[in-house]
């Protein structure tokens, strides 16, 4: 079956990806001319005639800093002496190591005291910031702003590369459809353009336009492939997806990540299609390198090759470096296999020396292109790291991309902005006063409990105009703080802090009431089959209700929750996500009206998780949905088919009108254009920001159902209130292209309509045309 597989793949993956999505093609090498590059090849030749078999594997082989673990505490080793593995040729990279001072020594033992003197690159998570924190990845994308998304990793890459850092393991542009899966919040959430143009705006900005700039890192696309869709929504579980899924969804942001240049990918744990992605090589080298030549190299996941044991598709540890090797997995993290049995492998005949310099080169070029061989050093500087960590420009700019991604649910009677009529503020809620959740999980360096909270947001926006007051209500959990390892227990008899709530409650003239999620009950291993608001923080929300005061809801979540059972206890409700360390500071400036909330939802909010998994590009099916509950259609019978919230949806102070959709022609041909413009209007009492969306619908697929609605652009505007603006897209026949039933992925002549709007589900403009041969 996979040789089948195969052999359709390379027939088919040139004609796969020519979409004319990705409107940013940046070469692999990074600012590099053709005179270096061509210096860089005899630099990597010379290298390669002159290393030992042990040299050559000792690049291939990544250790992980022993008093700093993000992987399985089990797997840890730290009785290896590194400082004389380095010096023997036997460590090609590490993770985990910070600070210019020790990226210093041990780059000088590397360079200075081994005996080809081949750079260290040192990696670490990088993946909303390094110090200063930005919002989670997810909230990143609710700001549907390019220039954002680029600017928080941009930012991020400053400070890392200060701090002696050349590599991040991000962006992760895994595809999730799953609020289960707790590392949704790493990535753009449900849809496969947004995610794509997420993608792109992250490289470029980890990347910038030169990787040997000693402000830029190496980026790392991951998990590849497919690890946001595991079955269950169980972290690490298996992926089954039809070939027509995985091509038409999935593995989309991982070529866009190519195309925008990304440096290096890591492997997955999941298995697809039964086969573990650490060990694949139809996925590893058939399809990144062959049939989209990607260019640089491949890190494993925290020891992902050795966990090929445990998938039971290894018999033993050689044989696990075998199936690493021989996929294509470039390097091997926290594994060591690569070093203990390359040899061995080599002896057997398994693998080809060819193999393993090829492998080398890949990794060689990379280090080469961050300018590790022209000044090693460069990225240690402790001036430079103590300048640009936290700095307050830094901090200014988080602020302002945390307002972006907010994103306002429900404000019935206008509650917000809050305005001088409602002067006294009570702030209730076990996150209200909150210094750490907000940070979230993959949180860099940053330190436990040093985000600006919600109560101390408020208070410094309040100033003498409002008086803020504040009581707990009721704990969360009962083991707080937590850490990267430690478990969740959450609170469910504690209400002894109810009468103090309430009575704060009935002082004021309106309630924010902070709920959610802690920082570490979203992210890696972090899978929950419930995903309500937990413990008694529903109650509270109803009993402060029951004051008759007005209710603001501001939730910190990692990912989408239910909120089915809450959304009635609120007259207005705002997703604030985990925002980073300007937290209290953005959400204020949203609640006073400073910012009028822009943000847009990357993902659907369930009516109940039964409905997981929930997106809005659906298939249509035979017996399309019909609410009549004597019709045999495709319904639920005891909730709705459609979302509590769907993509693309948030609201804002103001509000927006849709007219004059204007298409440039009624057919096109296969190498022509379609201009779409469409004319938008503030029609409220507020400036405001809109995200315009445009989604297309292929009516009929020859023989292949076609999605309902796929998002094919999104223009992000500021529209004083009485304004109008035209916002105009453009669509190629490329960006029209599927998995067709030939097994070719491209454009196929038909009928298309045209869709722009406001959300996945308020879309009042349509159109259409039709794609001619």
């Amino acid at each position: 079956m996979k040789q089948i597989r195969s052999r359709v793949l390379r027939k088919l993956v040139p004609l796969f990806f020519l979409s004319g999505i990705f409107m940013v093609i940046v070469s692999f090498t990074g600012g590099v001319n053709k005179e270096q590059e061509k210096a860089m090849e005899t630099k990597i030749r010379e290298l390669l005639s002159k290393m030992t078999l042990e040299e050559k594997l000792g690049q291939l082989n990544q250790f992980s800093n022993p008093y700093v673990s993000t992987g399985s505490s089990e797997s840890n080793r730290t009785n290896e002496n590194y400082d004389e593995m380095i010096r023997k040729g036997q460590v090609g990279s590490f993770l985990n190591v910070l600070g210019a001072r020790e990226t210093m020594r041990l780059q000088k033992i590397a360079v200075e005291e081994s005996r080809l003197g081949i750079p260290l690159i040192f990696g670490y998570d990088v993946i909303h910031g390094f110090k200063t924190l930005f919002p989670i990845p997810l909230a990143d994308a609710s700001s549907f702003d390019r220039e954002a998304m680029e600017k928080a990793a941009r930012i991020a890459a400053i400070e890392a590369a200060a701090n002696g850092l050349h590599w991040t393991f991000a962006p992760m542009v895994d595809i999730s459809r799953d609020p289960r899966w707790g590392r949704i919040m790493e990535g753009a959430g449900e849809d496969v353009y947004l995610g794509e143009q997420a993608a792109i705006a992250r490289v470029r900005g980890f990347q910038g336009s030169n990787l040997a700039d000693a402000n830029t890192i190496a980026a790392c696309a991951k998990h590849f492939a497919a690890y946001g869709a595991p079955v269950g929504g169980r972290d690490y579980n298996a992926v089954e997806l039809s070939d027509r899924m995985l091509y038409d969804v999935y593995l989309r942001p991982y070529k866009a990540a190519v195309d925008a240049g990304v440096a290096t990918f890591m492997s997955s744990f999941n298995t697809v299609g039964g086969i573990p992605a650490s060990g694949d090589h139809w996925l590893q080298t058939e399809v990144l390198r062959n049939q989209w030549g990607f260019q640089g190299f491949v890190v494993s996941d925290w020891a992902s090759v050795a966990e090929l044991l445990y998938h039971g598709s290894a018999e033993n540890p050689y044989m696990a470096a075998y199936y690493g090797l021989n996929a294509g997995v470039d390097m091997d993290m926290m594994g060591k296999l690569y070093l203990d049995y390359g040899k061995q492998l080599i002896d057997d005949k398994k693998i080809t020396i060819q193999q393993i310099d090829e492998m080398v080169s890949r990794i060689l070029k990379v280090k080469y292109q961050l300018g590790l061989f022209t000044n090693p050093f460069q990225y240690c500087d402790e001036k430079k790291q103590q300048e640009l960590t936290l700095n307050p420009a830094h901090l200014a700019a988080s602020r302002d991309i945390a307002t972006k991604s907010v994103v306002l649910l429900k404000n019935e009677g206008n509650v917000l902005p809050l305005t001088s009529k409602t002067r006294r503020i009570a702030v209730i809620g076990p996150l209200a006063a909150d210094k750490d959740a907000p940070l979230g999980n993959w949180r860099g360096t940053a330190e436990a409990g040093t985000a600006v909270s919600l109560l101390e947001g408020m208070k410094a926006a309040a100033g003498s105009q409002f008086e803020i007051l504040y009581a707990e209500g009721c704990k969360l959990t009962t083991n707080y703080p937590h850490t990267f390892f430690s478990p969740v227990e959450i609170n469910t008899n504690d209400r002894s802090g109810f009468e103090e709530a309430l009575a704060v409650a009935r002082k004021a003239d309106v309630v924010v009431v902070a709920l959610g999620e802690t920082a570490y009950m979203s992210g890696e291993c972090r899978s929950y089959a419930d995903i309500s608001l937990k413990g008694l923080q529903v109650e509270l929300l109803r009993e402060i209700k029951k004051t008759g005061k007005p209710v603001v809801l501001t939730l910190f979540n990692g990912r989408p929750l239910v909120l089915t059972d809450a959304v009635d206890y609120a007259d207005a409700i705002l997703n604030c996500w985990l925002l980073g360390s300007e937290s209290g500071n953005a959400i204020a400036d949203v609640l006073f009206g400073k910012v009028n909330p822009s943000g847009k939802l990357p993902a659907s909010f369930p009516v109940h998780v039964g409905q997981v998994p929930v997106f809005y590009e659906e298939y249509s099916t035979g017996r399309p949905y019909n609410p009549d509950p004597n019709g045999f259609s495709t319904k639920y019978r005891d909730i709705p088919n459609a979302p509590l919230f769907p993509f693309g949806f948030g609201l804002s102070y103001t509000t927006f009108s849709y007219s004059n959709l204007e298409l440039s022609a009624a057919e096109i041909p296969m190498n022509g254009t379609l201009t779409i413009k469409a004319t938008v209007t503030n029609t409220g009492n507020y400036d405001g920001e809109e995200v315009v969306q445009l989604y297309v619908r292929d009516v009929v697929g020859n023989g292949v159902a076609r999605p309902v609605l796929q998002l094919k652009g999104f223009e992000k505007v500021m529209i004083a209130k009485g304004n109008s603006k035209q916002i105009t897209f453009t669509i190629r026949p490329e960006d029209l292209a599927f998995y067709r039933l030939d097994k070719k992925f491209a454009p196929e002549a038909g009928k298309f309509l045209v869709f722009v709007g406001t959300s996945s589900d308020n879309l009042p403009l349509k159109g259409e045309f039709e794609l001619k041969d």
